[in-house]
């Protein structure tokens, strides 16, 4: 199998493309990113033929190599919070319509596309548990900016499904939920908000700075180790007897639904035990509340819950996460700190 992965330096896009060339002896991967700092050993790999360089430019290498490839998944997302309130235009000039472009070729050429969708694309979803083909979509009014990457990517859903309809396009969406470990962000990025909430959390605590906890943490999420979400990425990839055709998958991990708060506590708790050359460090943090517009600015609006049901993977896939978040964030931390 040939496959294309755009976005291959990302943290999805190394950690699959590590795995695939790992487990899959007859794979090969196309792989085309701005910069190639996770992709590590598999640069030197001869099964991962890398490009460097930007999708929305290298418009011909696209076309060649979504024509030779069996399977394309466009991972080039900007996915950082704070961004959607900060840079709208860009999420969604990147988010939406550079994508917009690839799922049109897939089409064309008439290749297996598989997506990433988002968690994000429930909103404010009232429902106990969020199901792929009965939740709705909830987002908030127009002023709230922070909904342009959520109504981006649910837009794009649409289309691919409607592709599917009436064009023939194979598809698959996942929607990740809050997939996490090595190699997620930057720790040492300094930015209030320049990183996903982990990355962060960890990074603040390296520095001895304090923990900022939107709106008093008490949002809660569930956290799912990026080895479990890519065991699910290959069951998908692979799909054997269609088991993954024209379907949406969440992929997370519904027992590890923490708060935000809790989540500072338990590194607060476990880098200055595990970890004893950042002891003094996080003796110096405190937890402090923020309000979203004093952190994000106007135009943020937060979620209290988001818990999948996994029920369509478990079914389709076979697969269920397996990584409690206590070991998960030791083997995080391991990454980052050893």
């Amino acid at each position: 199998m040939n496959i294309l992965i755009l976005g291959a330096n990302g943290f999805i896009g190394s950690h699959l493309s590590e795995h695939i060339l790992a487990k899959k002896p007859d794979w090969h991967i196309y792989a085309m990113d701005l910069t190639q700092d996770k992709l590590g050993d598999c640069l030197q790999h001869a099964r991962f033929h890398f490009t460097q360089g930007d999708m929305t430019q290298k418009k011909e290498w696209i076309h060649e190599h979504i024509k030779q490839c069996d399977v394309v998944l466009p991972l080039v997302a900007i996915a950082t919070p704070a961004m959607y309130v900060q840079d709208p235009l860009r999420v969604f000039e990147l988010d939406f319509e550079a994508n917009l472009e690839i799922i049109r070729l897939c089409v064309q050429y008439q290749k297996r596309i598989i997506f990433p969708s988002t968690s994000e694309v429930y909103g404010m979803c009232h429902d106990a548990e969020f199901d792929e083909e009965k939740s709705p979509l909830v987002t908030g009014p127009i002023k709230n900016q922070r909904w342009i990457y959520s109504t981006s990517k649910q837009l794009l859903d649409r289309v691919i499904y409607a592709y599917g309809e009436h064009k023939g396009l194979s598809y698959t969406l996942f929607r990740p939920f809050n997939w996490y470990g090595p190699r997620l962000d930057n720790v040492f990025n300094p930015k209030p908000g320049g990183s996903r909430v982990l990355t962060q959390f960890i990074g603040n605590i390296l520095r001895g700075e304090n923990i900022n906890l939107v709106n008093g943490g008490a949002q809660q999420r569930c956290f799912t180790y990026i080895g479990d979400g890519i065991d699910a990425l290959l069951h998908i990839i692979e799909n054997k007897n269609n088991c993954a055709h024209n379907k949406i998958f969440n992929i997370g991990n519904p027992s590890e639904n923490i708060s935000i708060r809790q989540l500072a506590e338990m590194l607060l708790e476990m880098i200055p035990q595990h970890y004893p050359t950042y002891a003094e460090q996080a003796k110096a943090v405190q937890l402090v509340e923020v309000e979203a517009k004093n952190y994000y600015g106007d135009g943020y609006q937060d979620v209290s819950l988001r818990v999948p049901s996994i029920r369509q993977a478990q079914e389709h896939l076979g697969w269920e996460p397996k990584m409690d978040l206590s070991m998960g964030l030791r083997k995080t931390l391991d990454r980052y700190l050893t």
